[in-house]
């Protein structure tokens, strides 16, 4: 598994993606979020195709760190089954790498 995460999920309203980032970024279960938004996403859900409006986070984190930021996310989404990815950070500037490890260490 990579040492370094950005991890994706989205939400319906500004105010869900503020109080996840929050929660994750106080719990240092996330060294930092950004949040993007409002953008269109097109999807199939429950069988019926909708688009929406949503408010994309992305949260950089460590592999360690990403089984509790999972568990978090899907426990306090407003969402049944929200999306939760991660993808590698193969490449960073050593300071924020070092940044990251500090900040998401209990």
């Amino acid at each position: 598994m990579p040492d370094y995460l950005t991890v994706s999920t989205a939400t319906e309203t500004r105010e869900q993606a503020v109080a996840l980032a929050q929660s994750v970024v106080q719990g240092r279960l996330a060294a930092g979020a950004q949040i993007i938004g409002p953008v269109t996403s097109v999807f199939w859900h429950a069988g019926e195709f909708g688009t929406s409006v949503e408010y994309q986070l992305l949260l950089k984190t460590t592999s360690a760190r990403y089984p509790a930021l999972e568990a978090h996310l899907i426990e306090h989404h407003p969402w049944d089954n929200p999306e939760v990815c991660a993808t590698e950070i193969v490449q960073g500037a050593a300071g924020y790498l070092g940044w990251i490890d500090r900040t998401t260490t209990d």
